[in-house]
């Protein structure tokens, strides 16, 4: 269990009333134990999830056929596993609860994440107690990360980043882009990612297609390509994106490369402490105006165990509250990427790197490869 990440929750709590925090979405589990249980994110009923108390005290509760890897990972916290084709969870879970003296306690429950049935069968089965939604709490803790988590993102970054770049080097003229696939997916796991997520390969014409997997198209001279992945380790994700040209760059792809880039050191140096997200996102809008760039609805977002978090650099800076401001803080890693998909020339563009929120700025931890011009495919 990660000591410092409960010690803030119980710190949590403590200011919001609560006696106890069921952990039960993927990444919150993650989030207090470090690890991912294997099936959890792609068997929903495979219920996974932490207690933990306003004390700090702290027990697992898991399905039995990821036992042998939660008892593994975390021996020395005590364990209730349930039986997946012969139990009722909630029965399981709800029996737990009351051997931790919770029959009566403000329980804070992931309301977006357990389904609606089965939380029905929760309260009935513990009709004393009180629960209430607690992923605002546990989403806000998570903006905010700790020196490990900042270690693990800068690791995944460069994995990302150096990822992208070698596999575009080591591709041609006339490879196609599952050929980059899996020069990519290869070069991924040998830099040490455990898996990958959202891998986006955007040649040509299809480079302005926002969110596109690998096609059979051939590279062209004068091709532009788009690569995008997210290395992850430990549940946690680092989205890094790099734009190259085949040989030669078509009309205007340098001019608005470059103005990208200087989209890019603008964010960058507005990026600090106190900082107002929309403002920064409507410093960018405005100088992608001076191209007449179409703008997008944001430039940056939170990361780390999602692939969005709060805040975002853009018009709604608070997910679901679009009239709210939210402020830059030390601690934060922002994921931004000024891009432009409809360049009008029949491509798209976009530069996406990973940046940490320092005490007096900002410090770029995507560096391996040099963006500042296009990068090219021989």
């Amino acid at each position: 269990m990660r000591a410092e990440i409960i010690a803030r929750q119980a710190q949590a709590m403590k200011a919001n009333g609560l006696d106890a925090i069921v952990s039960c979405a993927p990444e919150s589990f993650a989030y207090a134990t470090g690890f991912v249980v294997p099936t959890q994110p792609l068997i929903r009923h495979r219920h996974a999830m932490v207690i933990a108390t306003a004390s700090g005290d702290t027990q697992i509760f898991g399905v039995d056929m990821e036992a042998t890897t939660i008892k593994r990972r975390e021996p020395d916290v005590p364990v209730r596993i349930w039986a997946e084709f012969s139990d009722d969870p909630m029965l399981v879970l709800a029996d737990q609860l009351t051997s931790m003296g919770l029959t009566k306690a403000r329980i804070g429950m992931e309301m977006d994440y357990l389904p609606a049935g089965d939380f029905a069968r929760l309260v009935k089965a513990l009709p004393n107690a009180q629960f209430t939604p607690c992923e605002d709490i546990l989403a806000r803790l998570r903006q905010i990360k700790t020196a490990d988590e900042i270690a693990l993102l800068r690791k995944l970054s460069r994995i990302a980043d150096q990822a992208i770049t070698d596999s575009l080097a080591a591709v041609r003229v006339g490879s196609s882009e599952m050929d980059i696939a899996g020069e990519l997916t290869r070069r991924i796991y040998e830099l040490g990612a455990e898996h990958f997520k959202l891998l986006i390969v955007a040649t040509g014409e299809r480079s302005q297609l926002p969110n596109v997997g690998p096609s059979a198209r051939r590279l062209q001279t004068g091709d532009v390509c788009r690569v995008e992945i997210f290395s992850v380790i430990g549940g946690y994700q680092a989205g890094v994106c790099r734009t190259a040209v085949v040989q030669k760059p078509p009309e205007m792809a340098e001019k608005i490369w470059q103005h990208l880039v200087d989209c890019k050191y603008q964010i960058m140096e507005m990026v600090k402490p106190g900082a107002s997200c929309r403002a920064i996102y409507e410093a960018f809008i405005a100088k992608l105006s001076e191209m007449n760039l179409p703008p997008i609805s944001f430039v940056g977002h939170g990361i780390g165990l999602h692939l969005h978090e709060n805040p975002y650099l853009g018009k709604t800076p608070i997910l679901g509250q679009p009239g709210k401001d939210a402020v830059v803080e030390e601690g934060m890693v922002l994921g931004f990427e000024p891009l432009c998909y409809q360049t009008g020339y029949g491509y798209g563009m976009q530069n996406k790197d990973m940046l940490l929120v320092t005490k007096s700025g900002s410090e770029l931890i995507s560096d391996y490869a040099n963006t500042d011009k296009l990068l090219v495919v021989n």
